[in-house]
């Protein structure tokens, strides 16, 4: 039935800010209606997870976190540094890939995930 997601919507406090930030940190290309389409590649997964109110893996203030997937963790990690973005969280390896976590302007945390 669900064919994949059609979209994640959040509100902001500063659209103009947080437009330029994902634009400049993330390269994604946001338009005029303040939206972007990232087509999925093959190889690319959309993981849909729930987590209890209380578990500590992101901040519990925090009700949602985007995970973008990358093709190259540490070149991303490069293009962080290059424009002085902190990692919030330094690279971690596991069964499910490596990580990495930045926050955008309004101190989301999101993770960078390479398979």
């Amino acid at each position: 039935m669900i064919k994949g997601f059609g979209g994640i919507f959040w509100r902001t406090k500063n659209i103009d800010a947080v437009k330029k930030w994902y634009s400049e940190v993330l390269k994604i290309e946001i338009n005029n209606w303040n939206m972007s389409v990232i087509k999925p590649q093959s190889e690319n997964e959309t993981i849909f997870s729930l987590f209890t109110e209380d578990d500590s893996y992101f901040p519990t203030d925090q009700q949602v976190m985007l995970n973008f997937q990358v093709h190259d963790l540490d070149e991303t990690i490069k293009h962080f540094e290059q424009i002085g973005i902190p990692l919030a969280k330094q690279k971690e390896i596991s069964e499910f890939g490596k990580f990495v976590w930045i926050k955008d302007p309004e101190g989301r945390l999101i993770e960078l995930w390479e398979k």
